[in-house]
């Protein structure tokens, strides 16, 4: 049995809850389901600063409450599940969950992204305590103290300029000899008096104390001796990866495993929108993530008054 909704939106974060808010309140039904992490990545950060609205910062866990709390008002239903399948060869959309078949008229992909992990066991026990992937997000927390950035690319160095402005020190760590970056970076990053490029070293641990994060164990390459770096944050540029991988033999994907979607979050497949980090390789943060969330739910709503029903069964009727 498939339950059925003129909208389903697959994630729970600010982009699919954003999207919820505004396609319940154009009177369509909508179901939300929220994946493995409610509330999507940001549930996981511990005070969020930089959302407009909060003049004192909100906790992760506390803004998604909040946006749900917003789209349960106007109708939407919330659903916990993991979508295991999809078929969008025709509509209605076919969705298998672990718990239950859906169907829907249009589908908005707001299943985010993860950010690429370090892949040593104490990268866990540092997260939100001196350990970040966001620079833009935590660094105001480090002003006037000493941090470090892992990565070579245009993100890594990006991180690091911008952290030179606000801490004392800020180390380039990177496992090759040369950057990625593209030149511009690289001059601008060889300019900041602030920042000093470790080369060809990885983190191979890290240490602190009941406060957070105090130092890193650094391995160089290809010798494999190691280090210790005194550090206050270290924040990890190595790239995300996308929650794509659902898609992948329906939506055209980009080399990195990113949704294409236009300006309006059209997809490949008419019907089909995404929204927020998956469909984003650049920026990755909340409120640009909540604003395509509002783009797709108002295309997806004018996809559905333009080509109608995807056949005769009814909001809430089962298959």
């Amino acid at each position: 049995m498939a339950k059925h909704h003129e909208v389903i939106i697959l994630g729970s974060g600010p982009a699919g809850g954003t999207a919820a808010i505004y396609t319940s309140r154009a009177h369509l039904s909508t179901a939300l389901i929220s994946g493995p992490m409610p509330g999507g990545l940001i549930s996981t950060t511990n005070v969020i600063e930089n959302f407009p609205g909060f003049p004192e910062g909100i906790q992760g866990p506390q803004l998604g409450m909040l946006v749900e709390k917003q789209s349960r008002r106007f109708g939407t239903e919330f659903v916990f599940d993991i979508i295991q399948q999809v078929d969008l060869s025709k509509r209605p959309f076919m969705l298998l969950g672990q718990d239950q078949h859906y169907t829907c008229d249009a589908l908005i992909v707001a299943t985010g992204s993860n950010p690429r992990r370090l892949g040593i066991p104490a990268e866990r026990n540092f997260e939100n305590r001196g350990l970040s992937y966001c620079a833009t997000c935590d660094g105001r927390f480090f002003e006037d103290k000493t941090v470090a950035v892992v990565g070579g690319g245009d993100a890594a160095v990006e991180e690091a300029l911008y952290l030179a402005r606000l801490a004392a020190r800020v180390y380039l760590i990177h496992r090759r000899d040369t950057l990625r970056a593209g030149p511009l970076l690289q001059k601008r990053a060889r300019e900041e008096p602030k920042l000093e490029f470790i080369w060809n070293a990885t983190i191979a641990d890290l240490q602190g104390d009941e406060q957070g994060l105090t130092h890193a164990l650094l391995r160089t390459t290809p010798a494999g001796g190691n280090f210790s770096l005194d550090l206050n944050g270290l924040f990890v540029a190595i790239g995300h990866i996308p929650n794509s991988q659902l898609f992948a033999d329906w939506l055209d994907l980009d080399e990195q495993g990113y949704i294409i979607a236009d300006g309006l979050t059209h997809t490949s497949i008419d019907g089909v929108f995404a929204a927020g980090d998956v469909a984003d390789p650049h920026f990755q943060q909340a409120i640009v993530a909540a604003g395509t969330g509002c783009r797709a739910a108002m295309e997806a709503a004018r996809f559905l008054e333009s080509v109608g029903p995807s056949d005769t069964i009814s909001p809430g009727e089962t298959l």
